[in-house]
C-alpha cells in the first residue's frame, strides 16, 4: 500500500483551473521528484497534499495519506497530522524560520504542539535532530539565531523541524535553489540520508532536472496543472516522449550560441585588491578580529570578453562585486575601467562608475513595486551629467525594452503583471539603458526556470553581440559559468585558486578546490548529455 496516494485530483481557485487530474503515489522508503516550470502546479500539488490551500479553494479527487482521506478530514484533524505524519521544507529557510527565536526552540515548538512531554524533554529531542542534520552540539548550540547561520545551515535547521517528529512523508520545495553546489550536494545528501535510514517517503519539487537526476526513484513531470509523463529514474531520460518534456531535458544543457572572443585590451583590470573587516573585539583588552574578505586579487576582463567567477558562499564574490561597483573601498591594491580608477580618493569616480551596470539574482526585488517599467528602466539616467528629457528620454526607454524582446508598451505596466523571465529582461533594460561598458550580472539566471534561464542566456550572448558588451558573470551555478564564458575565475577564502580558458578549467581542473566544485555540481545521466 502507498504511503501517498493521488488520484485523479482537480483544484480549482475561485473557479480558475490549477491542477487537473493529476495522479502519483510514494512508497515508504521512495523519493519521487516533481518537475516542471514555475506555474505548473507543483508546489500547488504539495499543498493540495497538507490542505494548505488559499481562501476559494475547492479541491476534487482523492489524497490518501497513511490511510488518511485528507481532503475529508477537519482542520484540527490535518493539524494534528503536519508535522507528525508529514513534515515539509521549504524553499528559503531564512522566511521559514522565526528570526527572533532561536534555533533550539524553533525545532522544540514542533515537538510540544504535536506531544505532551516537557520542555526539557523537547530540548533534548531537539538537540537530537540537529545532530541528525549534521549540526554538532559544540559548533551550533541550542542558543543560536538564524542570523548566525550561513544559508546551508539554516536549510539544516528547517530540515530538522521538519524531520524532530519522524515522519513517514517529507515533502521538501526547491530546498536547495539559493545554495552554492557543494552546499546543495551535501543538502540533496543529508535529505536522501534521512529518507534511507527513517524509511520515509519523500516528494521533492524542483525545476531542475539534474538535482533529482541522482537521488530520486520516480519521476513526475507537470506542466499547466497536469502530469504529462512519469517513469522511473534514470531510465526516464533516455526514454522521454512528451514535447515539453524534451524541451526541459534541451534547456538543461542548453549552450547559446556565441562568437569566439577575439584578444582585446583589457577593460577592467583589479591589482592586488585587498578588503578586510573588522569584528567586534571578544574580550574588553583582547585584540580586535579581523575577517580578510578579499586576498591580494588581480585578475583583468578583456574588452568583449564574458568572464566567469565562480565559488561558494562566503567566498568573497559580493565583496569583490561592491568594490569594483565603488560601493565599497578597499584596503590595498587598485581598481580601473579602462585606465580611469573606481575611486577618485575616498570617492567613487561616477565618470567611471556610470560605464558599469549590474543585473542581480532576484528581478523582483531589485525594483520598487510601486513604479512604473518606464521609471525603473530609466533610474541610472541619475548617474548622467545631462540626462536625456522628454521624448528623448522615451525613445531611450522604448529602445532598452525592444532590444530585450520586451514592447514599449510596457513600459506602462508595473513590475507584478511580468514573469520572472520578464522581469529579469526588463532587469537587463534597466542596465542595458545608458550604454555601459560593462554588466555585471550576480547571480542573474539562478533563480529561474531552466527554458526561461536558456532563453535569458541566448538574450546575453545576442546583447554581447550587437553591443559589443563585456560581462562578468558572478555565480554559484557552473552549468551557466561553463556556456556562457570565455575564461573562468574560482575564489576560494578569498583568493583566486585557479583560472583559465573556461573549457580547460571545467575540463582538467588543477586546484582540488575547483574539482570539488564540479564534483559536487547536479548532472543529468550520461545519456542525456548529449
Amino acid at each position: 500500500m502507498s504511503l501517498l496516494a493521488i488520484s485523479n485530483l482537480d483544484l480549482e481557485i475561485h473557479g480558475t483551473p490549477i491542477l487537473r487530474d493529476v495522479s502519483l503515489s510514494v512508497d515508504p522508503g521512495q523519493i519521487v521528484g516533481i518537475i516542471g516550470e514555475s506555474g505548473s502546479g507543483k508546489s500547488m500539488t504539495a499543498f493540495a497534499v497538507l490542505q494548505l490551500l488559499p481562501n476559494g479553494a475547492a479541491c476534487r479527487g482523492r489524497v490518501a495519506l497513511s490511510g488518511h482521506d485528507m481532503l475529508a478530514l477537519s482542520e484540527p484533524a490535518l493539524c494534528a497530522l503536519r508535522g507528525n505524519e508529514v513534515g515539509m521544507v521549504f524553499q528559503e529557510p531564512m522566511t521559514a524560520l522565526n528570526p527572533i527565536r532561536t534555533i533550539g526552540d524553533q525545532v522544540a515548538e514542533t515537538i510540544l504542539i504535536h506531544e505532551t512531554v516537557s520542555r526539557d524533554e523537547a530540548m533534548k529531542r531537539a538537540r537530537d535532530a540537529l545532530n541528525r542534520v549534521e549540526l554538532p552540539e559544540d559548533r551550533f548550540p541550542l542558543s543560536r539565531y538564524p542570523h548566525e547561520l550561513s544559508g546551508g545551515q539554516r536549510q539544516r535547521v528547517v530540515i530538522a523541524m521538519a524531520i524532530a517528529l519522524r515522519p513517514k512523508l517529507l515533502i521538501a520545495d526547491e530546498p536547495t535553489t539559493a545554495l552554492d553546489v557543494t552546499t546543495q550536494a551535501q543538502i540533496l545528501d543529508l535529505l536522501t540520508r534521512l529518507v534511507r535510514e527513517d524509511g520515509m517517503g519523500m516528494l521533492m519539487i524542483t525545476h531542475d532536472l539534474a538535482v533529482v537526476a541522482g537521488m530520486a526513484d520516480e519521476i513526475v513531470i507537470m506542466q499547466r496543472g497536469r502530469v504529462v509523463e512519469r517513469g522511473a529514474c534514470p531510465a526516464i531520460f533516455s526514454a522521454l516522449k512528451h514535447p515539453y518534456s524534451q524541451a526541459l531535458l534541451a534547456a538543461s544543457s542548453h549552450h547559446p550560441d556565441r562568437d569566439a572572443h577575439q584578444a582585446a585590451p583589457p577593460l577592467l583590470e583589479l591589482r592586488r585588491v585587498v578588503r578586510d573587516y573588522r569584528l567586534p573585539r571578544k574580550t574588553l583588552f583582547g585584540p580586535p578580529q579581523v575577517i580578510h574578505a578579499v586576498r591580494d586579487v588581480s585578475f583583468a576582463v578583456e574588452r568583449g570578453e564574458s568572464l566567469g567567477l565562480v565559488g561558494e558562499s562566503g567566498c568573497g564574490k559580493s565583496t569583490l562585486t561592491r568594490a569594483i561597483l565603488g560601493l565599497e573601498q578597499v584596503q590595498g591594491g587598485s581598481i580601473t575601467l579602462d585606465g580611469q580608477p573606481v575611486f577618485d580618493g575616498q570617492v567613487v569616480n561616477r565618470a567611471v562608475r556610470r560605464r558599469m551596470q549590474v543585473v542581480f539574482q532576484d528581478p523582483y526585488g531589485s525594483f520598487n513595486p510601486r513604479h512604473r517599467v518606464a521609471r525603473l528602466v530609466a533610474e541610472p539616467f541619475h548617474l548622467l551629467e545631462s540626462p536625456p528629457q522628454g521624448a528623448a528620454r522615451e525613445a531611450a526607454i522604448d529602445v532598452a525594452l525592444l532590444s530585450v524582446g520586451l514592447t514599449a508598451d510596457d513600459k506602462h505596466k508595473y513590475i507584478h503583471e511580468f514573469s520572472g523571465g520578464q522581469r529579469q529582461r526588463i532587469a537587463i533594460a534597466r542596465a542595458l539603458i545608458i550604454k555601459p561598458d560593462l554588466i555585471i550580472l550576480d547571480e542573474a539566471v539562478s533563480a529561474l526556470d531552466v527554458q526561461v534561464h536558456a532563453q535569458i542566456l541566448d538574450l546575453l550572448a545576442d546583447l554581447s553581440t550587437r553591443f559589443g558588451l563585456t560581462y562578468l558573470f558572478i555565480s554559484h551555478d557552473l552549468s551557466v559559468v561553463r556556456s556562457i564564458t570565455d575564461r573562468v575565475l574560482v575564489m576560494k577564502s578569498g583568493e583566486i585558486v585557479e583560472q583559465g580558458p573556461t573549457a580547460e578549467v571545467f575540463d582538467a581542473p588543477r586546484h582540488p578546490y575547483t574539482q570539488q566544485l564540479i564534483a559536487a555540481a547536479p548532472k543529468l545521466p550520461d545519456s542525456t548529455a548529449a
